[in-house]
């Protein structure tokens, strides 16, 4: 039998793991009312705040490759959502703007964290969600910051 330690129940990573699954699933039936994917979500959600950004700036914010950013933007522009265009100034950089479809989801999007909220903390009541929503985000903030301050080699 393995050691206590490292059953996987035990594991901090598997909980994590498990637990972004169940998201990503709790998200997907208020995504499909949009017509959009989770990952399509996260570079709206990007460029509602930004309007427009760089592909380089995209894979920053959301910690992802330009190899799994571009087909993705590809997609989104083949939908109608963004708009993409190589800066003049340097031709090897695109830039990512939202379309008029893309800017009219916004509305229709701002319900998607209050349902998630409501999934999270389905038994308490609308003001007691938005704050355990922020406590959790807080908590959820302190934690990534801790493992890339103390456990992540520096390059």
């Amino acid at each position: 039998m393995a050691h206590e330690s490292l059953l996987i129940e035990n594991q901090i990573c598997f909980r994590i793991y498990s637990l972004e699954r169940a998201i990503q699933q709790a998200y997907k039936p208020l995504l499909d009312d949009l017509g959009i994917t989770y990952p399509q979500y996260l570079v709206l959600l990007v460029l509602w705040e930004k309007k427009e950004v760089t592909v380089g700036q995209l894979c920053e914010v959301l910690g992802l490759d330009t190899g799994t950013i571009s087909p993705l933007v590809k997609r989104m522009e083949k939908k109608g959502l963004v708009t993409r265009n190589r800066l003049p100034s340097d031709e090897r950089t695109v830039l990512i703007s939202l379309s008029g479809e893309g800017v009219k989801l916004e509305e229709k999007a701002r319900s998607i964290p209050r349902g998630l909220g409501k999934c999270l903390f389905g038994n308490l009541k609308e003001e007691q969600v938005e704050k355990a929503y922020a406590h959790l985000r807080s908590v959820l903030d302190d934690t990534l910051k801790a493992v890339r301050n103390s456990c992540i080699p520096k390059e």
